[in-house]
Order: structure tokens, then C-alpha cells, then sequence
């Protein structure tokens, strides 16, 4: 079953959310892990988190969606180290369409449980650390344009109003 995703102004966005409780489960890890994978499939996300659709537990899943078998589930996570800072372009399935330079830790030692409730410790760097940090950030009820500066986050505005005019001209739309 795939989820609809939240309105950029849902509240739930900017919510804490709630342990996923692996002794006393509010709702089955297995299915929300497929539900959440076939969702963020369905709209080409590299990463979707539970809040994005409405549900308010700690879990996202992250992954190539041109290779399901890449994607995993996160439950419960907390990043332990952090090393280097590095900046580049991200994107949500909240905002679709505004890419944003924001800055993050290069390198992070994260401690998290799958869907399976076993708990994992380990290193992820790259573009990895970045989707983990951005899914991450979405359970602390931080969106990734709250972290992008006044002018970084108009410009990319500007950038996306540019490309859906550009966008519909192409598909006839609006003549």
C-alpha cells in the first residue's frame, strides 16, 4: 500500500516523533517498512520518513528506487559521531522540486534498529550520511529548509518557480 504524503504545512512536520516501541509495537514494523518503501518508490525518493506521510513513529527507509533491494529500514536511530562537514544539493519528496545547498557532517557513526527490531551500529559517508541526516532530521520535526539561509532558500524558490514555467511551456500547458 503506498501512503499519501503530507502538505508542507502539516504539522506533524515540525513534530518530534514518537519511539518505536519494539516490545509493545503501535503498529506492524514489517508492513510500515514495506508501506513506506513502496511510497518512496512510487515518487522516486532516495529516503521517506514515517512524518511525511502522517504517521508519527520513529522510522524511515533509504535506498536507490531504481534498486529496491538497496533500501532499508531505519527505526529509532541516533547518530553517535560526526566527522568533516560537507555541502551539497538536497531535495525532499515534501518540497518537490526545490533543491537547496545545505551543510552536514561528511561522515557519521549512526546506531539504529530495522524493521526486524535487531539494533546495527555503523559508519556511513557520502551521499549515504547525507539521506540518513536529511530522514534524521524529519523525526526531529526539522524540514531541510529550515536548516538552508534566507538567501539560499529564495533563490532555490526563484530556481523552482523558473523550472515549472519551463515545464509547462513544454507540456502546453497555459496557452
Amino acid at each position: 500500500m503506498t501512503y499519501k504524503l503530507v502538505a508542507q504545512d502539516d504539522p506533524i512536520l515540525s513534530s518530534k516523533t514518537e519511539h518505536f516501541d519494539f516490545d509493545n509495537p503501535p503498529m506492524d514494523a514489517t508492513e510500515l517498512f514495506e508501506n513506506l518503501k513502496e511510497t518512496m518508490i512510487k515518487n522516486k525518493g532516495y529516503g521517506l520518513a514515517a512524518p511525511q506521510v502522517g504517521i508519527p513513529y520513529s522510522a524511515f527507509v533509504m535506498g536507490d528506487p531504481n534498486n529496491p533491494d538497496t533500501i532499508f529500514s531505519v527505526f529509532n536511530p541516533k547518530i553517535v559521531n560526526q566527522e568533516g562537514m560537507t555541502e551539497m544539493d538536497e531535495g525532499c519528496l515534501t518540497f518537490s522540486g526545490l533543491f537547496i545547498k545545505i551543510k552536514r557532517p561528511a561522515v557519521i557513526r549512526v546506531r539504529f534498529s530495522g524493521h526486524d527490531g535487531y539494533v546495527d551500529t555503523t559508519d556511513f559517508s557520502g551521499y549515504t550520511a547525507r539521506v540518513f541526516q536529511h530522514e534524521n532530521d524529519h523525526l526531529n520535526g526539522i524540514c531541510f529548509v529550515d536548516r538552508a539561509s534566507k538567501l539560499r532558500l529564495e533563490r532555490a524558490k526563484k530556481q523552482k518557480q523558473k523550472l515549472d514555467k519551463i515545464r509547462k511551456k513544454s507540456v502546453g500547458v497555459g496557452k
